[in-house]
């Protein structure tokens, strides 16, 4: 039996950097969506397929016996299915599963959480071939939080599992590591708390992406970062970003531009005081931005990447879009989108791949 899934990207609204030291975020789950195809399987066989190539492995109630190394176009992915198999302690059946790439321009990733999403998405389809009870949601930021080494926050998969607006506090996955290694992850998934995780009102302002050009390294900025601030000054940085957090939230929830540009204003100066984090071509992009009367700020880490823009109305996004474009930035409308889920019609790619 064949399903076809799809989960959306993640834009940071707020709470870059605060979310990983107990602080709040605030994210969007967005379109392009990406989607993949799970087809249950007779026999212990998994298969992930990918448009670079496949990887093929054994089903075994202790994870995925792979046939290959695992290399890294692979490694959330297959993270994220071995995972699976330990949670459901099942040796069967094998299923597989091929995946859409994700958007790239000139080469380079947008920035809005393709890896997340690889392990939503993966979760997901392990979900359905095993027929499975366990939370995936706690199963895609365990995954995660694994393939990158114990890193991030899990804030984009929040936003990849749940779409909208979310607001998120980062979930403490390590009870769940440490079960995962000793064979208990099931009892460990049932018995861990919940995650704090509020669905918000969608924007109702215009939104837009503006991508800088270049891609940015998530771990090395933060490792930066944490060398520059200690406990003390992580705590004062926490405490300043959520206080601009919940004023970005109040702005759009109520439809106030003008608290919507303050906020805005204030959380980009939070985080370029970090000084690693500062780009030329982000600041391009949101002075551009502000002439236009938009509220704007880089989306995530910084060094790269790109910038969420709020705009009054309709004509000023078209505006703002265009004057960006004809400077050599990629940009693209946003919306609120649909948290991963279960879709109608098969995508055409698919077929091709699997038959």
């Amino acid at each position: 039996m064949d399903r076809t899934l799809s989960a959306p990207g993640k834009l940071f609204l707020a709470g870059e950097y605060a979310v990983l030291w107990g602080g709040e975020a605030r994210l969007l789950g967005t379109s392009p969506r990406t989607h993949a195809l799970v087809r249950t399987r007779n026999d212990r066989r998994v298969e992930v397929v990918l448009p670079g190539g496949r990887l093929t492995g054994d089903a075994t109630p202790a994870g995925v016996r792979w046939h290959a190394e695992v290399t890294e176009g692979f490694r959330f992915v297959a993270t994220a299915i071995d995972l699976a198999y330990r949670a459901s302690g099942v040796e069967g059946p094998g299923f597989t599963v091929a995946f859409e790439p994700s958007p790239l321009v000139n080469g380079q990733k947008l920035g809005l959480g393709s890896s997340a999403r690889a392990a939503v998405l993966a979760v997901e389809a392990a979900r359905h071939a095993l027929d499975a009870k366990w939370d995936s949601l706690k199963l895609s930021l365990l995954a995660h939080f694994d393939a990158q080494g114990g890193k991030g926050s899990g804030g984009d998969v929040a936003a990849s599992f749940a779409g909208g607006v979310v607001r998120y506090r980062r979930f403490d996955v390590a009870p769940l590591a440490a079960a995962s290694v000793a064979g208990g992850l099931t009892a460990a998934l049932e018995k861990s708390a919940p995650v704090e995780l509020a669905r918000l009102g969608e924007p109702v302002f215009p939104c837009i992406y503006a991508f800088s050009g270049e891609s940015a390294s998530t771990t090395s900025l933060v490792k930066q970062v944490e060398q520059k601030l200690g406990v003390d000054g992580r705590k004062r940085f926490v405490d300043r970003s959520d206080a601009h957090s919940a004023a970005l939230e109040n702005g759009l929830l109520r439809r106030d531009m003008e608290q919507l540009k303050s906020s805005c204003g204030a959380l980009q100066a939070l985080l370029w005081e970090l000084d690693v984090t500062r780009n030329d071509a982000i600041d391009r992009i949101l002075g551009l931005a502000r002439t236009f009367g938009c509220a704007a700020k880089q989306s995530g880490a910084g060094g790269g990447d790109g910038a969420i823009i709020f705009a009054p109305d309709d004509a000023t996004a078209a505006e703002v879009s265009s004057s960006l474009e004809s400077r050599g930035f990629h940009t693209f409308f946003t919306h609120a989108d649909r948290g991963v889920q279960g879709e109608v019609t098969p995508h055409p790619e698919f077929a091709r791949w699997l038959d």
